[in-house]
């Protein structure tokens, strides 16, 4: 019988699958083209800010947005080789997440070490 993960294995799985990137890198690659999605709730980018440019897609819907076999499919995602970067508040959430993208085929589908802590740590734009 297989032991069930506990949320810290589940969470090494995800990012052993991930090349993640860094606050910097993200905001190079937001302007080069890709897809940065904030994921965070609503209250938390009321409280900490908005990130420019990002696309606002809530976590419990991020999968039907992304899939593009969806009818629920976002329009500003392409295909599945588009680039896709996820934020959350601390780069956890968006771990799990960006996981489950590249199961969905979404093979360029990442996330942002730290999340939006170090977004703002960084010095890089919020919009209040």
């Amino acid at each position: 019988m297989t032991m069930p993960l506990n949320a810290d294995q589940l969470l090494e799985r995800a990012r052993a699958r991930l090349v993640r990137v860094d606050a910097p890198r993200a905001a190079e690659e937001l302007a080069g083209g890709a897809l940065l999605i904030d994921i965070r709730p609503a209250d938390q980018r009321a409280a900490q800010g908005d990130i420019p440019g990002a696309t606002v897609i809530d976590r419990n819907v991020l999968e039907w947005r992304l899939d593009p076999a969806s009818p629920w499919h976002a329009a500003s995602v392409g295909d599945h080789d588009q680039r896709i970067i996820l934020i959350c508040a601390e780069g956890f959430q968006s771990s799990l997440a960006a996981a489950n993208l590249q199961e969905m085929g979404l093979v360029n589908a990442t996330d942002v070490v730290g999340g939006f802590e170090s977004w703002a740590a960084a010095g890089l734009p919020v919009r209040r």
